[in-house]
């Protein structure tokens, strides 16, 4: 054990600690009690255990009592829904030792190891949420219980840019197997952080046993006086240390690749580890882990990941600039204007959410029943798949309709358009409203690039429009773009706020600028891009110039996701306000013409060639690039156009910018977004002469 209680509140003075409690238990079928030792931070299930040194120094406390009783067995749980959640991030964001970070490292390592050699058996009740050193803690017991309303079971680490570093690269693949494994710490992890069911993970074998919630505490411990008497014998499987991990192995280096290009060192390293892991030997496979820790705990990227948690979990529930909460009205009724796909998502979004009616309306009766169909539909799916009940799924297909007339909207409290791109097709869809809405409705449009004051010049109240740009596919992407006219109002702008929240969005405010962020810095990437495919680059070389950033896809698959068209159209917008940085491809404008959909076209092996059709159709200069000259020129792009945002004001700060491409456009934790890359790799400084972040945000601070 490293830590002393003194070194320990000294290395992490504002930790919130997580106090280990024991007490002993008497049980029916064992003579010995069992010692119990409770995980407690004194706060609520909103915010969840967590393991800072102080956390680690009154575990080991705990155990040194539970081991001095002598008892028939030790068993761990947590608070009421929290088992816990990993390590205490907010103190590893200011460790500048090195000598501190390898101690931390280590430390998580004796303690949750002494669970794993005790003579006396150990079990883990896992009484609700667990993820990351939670899990570790669970893992390094011989035994484990879940109880079924468990909410989260993950392992987020490499997500974070980071690996599972107390003993989970090396303890689950050799309870699971390698390829199971394989796809807890990686592949979910790096499929933005998907969690597991309580099924998954019973079915995996990472638990023994799942008991009901109610009385999950004493289930737990009558099952566990079975197994110390020998009448249970959990199952465990036999480990195929062949050609299986082998072949496991050989799946996570394609997942890491293919995902991150070699981008994120934690999931390079989380590879490594797991393939040590085929040794079972906990000597050498917890040293590899402490060192690996130890190395990356002190990177830069390690750091952009840190910050980039902060941003979703801290920043993104405190929008900047967002007016008091206080002056936000009911919304008792949603009305949609238009009824195809992106209008129809946005139905079974409000009224799964919401809960209130929501009524579509769209020019002929097809389009609306289709609008309402599909909203019913995916309800039934729902309720097929057992997430919602018979009786909850009635209720809510019975809450959507649809009307011709818009004074179907006269007692709507929020209404929504999400109708044709074009600014007068919209201005006379908000004048037709005001005719039937009342005078303090909010009038919101879903526009991914036209100017929300324009938009609203027309009316007689301009203060009620708002800009509510969801990114498609709206149920997955958790950004949202809320955009203040000239003349919002506050008690609009607070509304909009409360609705993104119950919606279960994250909201940022953005000034009513062309293709507000997200849109206008992929515009601009892609521009650039595209340029350089016009002068003579090869489809090939352009589209993977960017892979050293472990973007979520390539510009020109991003553009076939997207559409072409829709590409243009916002690429002519931003032409209009922005002619000297923002050019239009006469080669893209011909493109969609042609009524081409993607530039790539994908054989029967997946694998991606250029379209003969395009190529022919793309006419190219004689000035080729590199992909490292490309490479250069859209990040150089993108740092000066981020700059030219955050001095118009667009955002708050440059925070903000990464939180939308984070959750607008899927862009890497690891990265920290895109500033903190750009800060790193020297791009800032070279383009604007300084960087976007102070020092110690997003890296590793001064000693």
């Amino acid at each position: 054990m490293t830590f002393t209680a003194e070194a320990a509140k000294a290395a992490f003075p504002d930790e919130v600690v997580t106090v280990a409690k024991t007490r002993l238990v008497k049980v029916p079928g064992l003579q010995k009690p069992v010692a119990l030792i409770t995980l407690d931070n004194g706060h609520d299930h909103t915010r969840p255990n967590t393991f800072g040194p102080q956390g680690l120094v009154s575990l080991n406390a705990a155990l040194d009592e539970a081991f001095a009783a002598e008892p028939a067995a030790i068993a761990v749980t947590g608070k009421p829904f929290i088992f816990a959640v990993g390590a205490d991030l907010s103190g590893v964001e200011a460790v500048s030792d090195p000598q501190l970070a390898r101690e931390i490292a280590q430390t998580g390592h004796d303690v949750f190891r002494r669970l794993t050699e005790s003579s006396i058996p150990t079990f883990g009740f896992v009484n609700g949420a667990v993820m990351g050193g939670g899990l570790e803690l669970a893992l390094s017991c011989h035994y484990r219980t879940l109880s079924e309303n468990t909410a989260a079971i993950a392992f987020p680490e490499v997500f974070l840019g980071l690996f599972p570093g107390w003993g989970g690269t090396q303890l689950l693949p050799n309870l699971i197997g390698a390829d199971a494994a394989v796809t807890v710490i990686i592949e979910n992890a790096l499929a933005q952080n998907k969690m597991l069911s309580v099924k998954q993970a019973a079915e995996l074998g990472i638990v023994d046993q799942v008991f009901g919630s109610a009385d999950y505490l004493e289930q737990s411990l009558l099952w566990l006086a079975k197994v110390v008497n020998g009448e249970i014998t959990p199952a465990r499987r036999e480990i195929d240390r062949g050609s299986a991990w082998d072949a496991a192995i050989a799946r996570a280096k394609s997942i890491v690749d293919g995902r991150t290009h070699g981008a994120s060192p934690g999931a390079t390293k989380a590879v490594e580890l797991l393939e040590l892991a085929r040794e079972n030997d906990l000597d050498r496979g917890y040293a590899a882990e402490t060192d690996g820790l130890a190395e990356l705990l002190m990177s830069d990227v390690l750091r952009a990941g840190l910050y980039s948690f902060n941003l979703v979990n801290k920043r993104a529930k405190r929008p900047a600039g967002a007016p008091d909460k206080s002056l936000a009205r009911k919304v008792n009724k949603v009305g949609i204007v238009g009824a195809g796909l992106m209008a129809s998502q946005l139905a079974l979004l409000f009224v799964r959410r919401l809960k209130v009616p929501v009524v579509l309306t769209d020019v002929d009766q097809e389009r609306v029943d289709k609008g309402v169909g599909y909203v019913h539909a995916e309800i039934d799916k729902l309720l097929g798949k057992k997430r919602l009940s018979p009786d909850a799924a009635n209720r809510l297909k019975a809450l959507v309709t649809g009307s011709l007339d818009k004074a179907a909207f006269s007692d709507a409290d929020f209404v929504i358009e999400a109708v044709f791109e074009e600014l007068g097709v919209k201005q006379q869809v908000f004048a037709e409203l005001e005719q039937h809405v009342k005078p303090e409705a909010i009038l919101a449009t879903n526009t991914s690039s036209l100017s929300i004051t324009a938009m609203a010049s027309k009316l007689q109240h301009p203060e009620r429009v708002v800009g509510f740009h969801f990114f498609n596919p709206v149920a997955v992407l958790p950004l949202l773009e809320i955009v203040r006219g000239e003349q919002t109002d506050d008690a609009s702008l607070a509304t909009a706020f409360s609705v993104g929240k119950q919606l279960k969005k994250s909201s940022v405010l953005v000034k009513d600028a062309s293709a507000f962020v997200v849109n206008r810095l992929l515009l601009r990437f892609l521009g650039e891009v595209l340029v350089t495919v016009d002068e003579g680059t090869p489809f090939d070389v352009a589209d993977k110039a960017l892979e050293p950033l472990g973007l979520p896809m390539t510009p020109l698959t991003l553009m076939q996701l997207v559409g072409p068209a829709i590409a243009l159209h916002v690429g002519e917008t931003l032409h209009e306000s922005f002619p000297d940085r923002f050019t239009v491809s006469e080669n893209l404008a011909k493109f969609v013409k042609a009524g081409k959909k993607g530039v790539w076209i994908w054989d029967a092996q997946g694998n991606a060639s250029a379209d003969p059709e395009v190529v022919a159709l793309w006419t190219q200069g004689d000035q080729p690039s590199t992909s490292e000259q490309v490479r250069e020129r859209a990040l150089a792009a993108i740092a000066e156009e981020i700059r030219i945002m955050l001095d118009e004001g667009v955002v708050a700060e440059a925070q903000d910018i990464d939180l939308c491409l984070i959750l607008g456009a899927g862009w890497p934790f690891w990265n920290g977004g895109i500033t903190p890359y750009l800060d790193r790799s020297g791009v800032s400084e070279r383009v604007n002469g300084k960087p976007f972040l102070a020092p110690g945000v997003a890296s590793v601070p001064a000693r």
